[in-house]
């Protein structure tokens, strides 16, 4: 599909067209505007076809996710009211309901104030007093300042990347055939400065494999500017110049978006990265790839704790979620704190329906800046892992260097996800998503430092076409024997939302009982753990029950 096109709908779906600034206007702030409800509007669920592309709307029938409410855009009668009290609007959201517009304080009070508006959020200020970086940029270590690379050559194809490929069996994967065809990705990020000049990305221009691209900062179609982050990142999914560098998913198509400003660190870069995601539901995409990560901002406004890393506080974590809930799936990294004070990982990572990717060197060990987990309600993060200690990247002159940083890992497994996504298409993003944490190096011991492990092709393609045999419907406890004070119950599709467990010691007596409610994202089979401190060795039964069934394990906790 041709990029004019899809730019048609990112306007009607995404973006409000008319009553647009100057975006080097700087006198004003920004603020998003929450609406009430979507009363009066003229678009309908059962009309999807005048907001949602077919290729959207393919997706949602092949995992049978149906239109919702927050899909329809918003009112239009909200829009010009904004419009009409002396707001400038700059983009609506649907999945938010809102509108981010900027205006001076005059008549943001008029705004606030007006009877369709719940509530509003300042998301940039004039400018930034000390502007800051994402904190996922780039990671110098000590005694590791020689970024070039001492790769051996082994296979041909790959070159320069074939280490970190082979970590995750991505050359087996292109082997076989899965290299990405069909697969529509998208990438968000700070500037992708060359990409258009770089023979390794020659073969996305001429077999017309960039879909659509679009700065969300600056509201215009050039992408090929700014920083040159995202054009490392892309790198290592998309380059293809055999012999010398070859991406995890070369022949995938891309939609490229800014969304990060890098001048400065604010809250209307969570905003961005939800419109784009919302612009990449609309247009069909499959897989959203970020290095992105938002914890603190300039000027300590609105800095998030690491309470709030819950999986439901953050801007980008929620429109995350909203993007699993549409059938996309979204790899993210999981962030570099983990050698400073912060230590965890950042939002969208700590999202509960996606795959945040944390570091580990060639040899598969972790990465020292790698962010840890748990998220702040316990859930285990990051979920995978792939190398992200001089991992090989293309600069944006062309040339190959090594690079430290989850931005890496990331997009390295998102090529993985791909690869295994176009062999398994009846699957839905969760049930990718279970695979590869099941195909990990650590998955029957999982942790919050790499997760379920480093994952591979091999292994999660040999799990899928296993269960894809025998319908796998059971729940599974793991590790087992239990070693630490917690284990992870993988509770299968058919489940209901409301599951009890019961632990019972050999003696018959009940020591733990764990009530669990999933009432997010249920359209496949979970991982649930649960923190069993104080448990002494032995042997136990842990009966676990929901609506429809019951089923008994034993295990030992050693």
């Amino acid at each position: 599909m041709k990029i004019w096109i899809l730019t048609s709908i990112l306007i009607l779906g995404a973006l409000t067209s008319q009553s647009q600034i100057n975006p080097g206007s700087t006198g004003l702030s920004k603020h998003f505007i929450y609406f009430k409800d979507k009363t009066n509007t003229p678009f309908s669920i059962q009309e999807p076809k005048t907001f949602l592309s077919t290729a959207a709307l393919d997706r949602r029938q092949r995992y049978q996710i149906p239109v919702v409410s927050r899909d329809l855009p918003v009112t239009p009668e909200y829009v010009a009211q904004l419009k009409a009290n002396g707001a400038r609007v700059w983009y609506t959201s649907r999945w938010f309901n809102g509108a981010l517009v900027q205006c001076d304080t005059s008549t943001y009070r008029k705004i606030k104030a007006l009877p369709f508006v719940k509530e509003t959020q300042t998301v940039g200020l004039r400018a930034s007093k000390n502007p800051s970086t994402n904190g996922q940029n780039y990671i110098t270590l000590k005694n590791q300042n020689d970024q070039k690379l001492s790769f051996v050559k082994i296979q041909q194809e790959f070159g320069e990347s074939y280490g970190q490929a082979k970590l995750i069996g991505v050359p087996a994967m292109h082997a076989d055939g899965y290299r990405g065809e069909g697969i529509s990705i998208a990438v968000f990020d700070g500037g992708f400065s060359g990409v258009n000049r770089i023979a390794a990305f020659n073969h996305l221009f001429r077999d017309k494999k960039i879909k659509a691209t679009f700065d969300f900062v600056d509201k215009n179609a050039n992408v090929f500017k700014k920083d040159n982050h995202g054009t490392e990142v892309l790198s290592t999914l998309a380059a293809n110049q055999p012999g010398t560098f070859v991406g995890t998913a070369p022949q995938a198509v891309y939609s490229l978006f800014i969304t990060e400003d890098v001048k400065r660190e604010q809250k209307i870069e969570e905003i961005n990265w939800l419109l784009a995601a919302e612009f990449a539901d609309s247009a069909g995409v499959d897989i959203i790839q970020t290095s992105l990560g938002y914890n603190t901002f300039d000027g300590s406004s609105g800095n998030y704790s690491y309470q709030d890393m819950n999986g439901d506080k953050a801007i980008c974590t929620r429109a995350a979620d909203f993007a699993a809930a549409t059938g996309m799936l979204v790899v993210v990294s999981a962030g570099n704190e983990g050698n400073n004070g912060w230590q965890y990982i950042t939002a969208p990572a700590d999202a509960d329906s996606v795959l945040s990717i944390g570091a580990t060197d060639s040899l598969g060990n972790r990465a020292i800046f790698s962010s840890l987990g748990p998220a702040s309600d316990g859930r285990i993060k990051p979920e995978l892992a792939g190398q992200g200690l001089k991992s090989a990247v293309i600069d944006s002159t062309g040339k190959i260097i090594g690079a430290n940083g989850t931005s890496f890992s990331s997009p390295i497994i998102c090529g993985l996800v791909a690869g295994f996504w176009q062999a398994n298409r009846q699957l839905t993003n969760l049930q990718v998503m279970d695979y590869l944490k099941l195909s990990g190096s650590q998955a029957t011991q999982p942790d919050n430092r790499l997760g379920f492990g480093i994952p591979h092709f091999k292994r999660a393609q040999l799990l899928a076409q296993q269960d894809s045999e025998k319908n796998l419907t059971g729940f599974k406890l793991f590790p087992n024997p239990v070693k630490d004070n917690h284990f992870t119950v993988l509770v299968p599709v058919n489940a209901d939302q409301n599951t009890e467990i019961k632990i019972f010691n050999a003696i018959g007596q009940e020591v733990n009982v764990f009530t669990y409610h999933y009432d997010k994202i249920k359209t496949d089979r979970t991982f649930v753990t649960f923190e069993i401190t104080g448990l002494s060795a032995g042997m136990y039964q842990c009966v676990i029950t929901s609506l429809n069934r019951s089923e008994t394990i034993r295990f030992l906790k050693l």
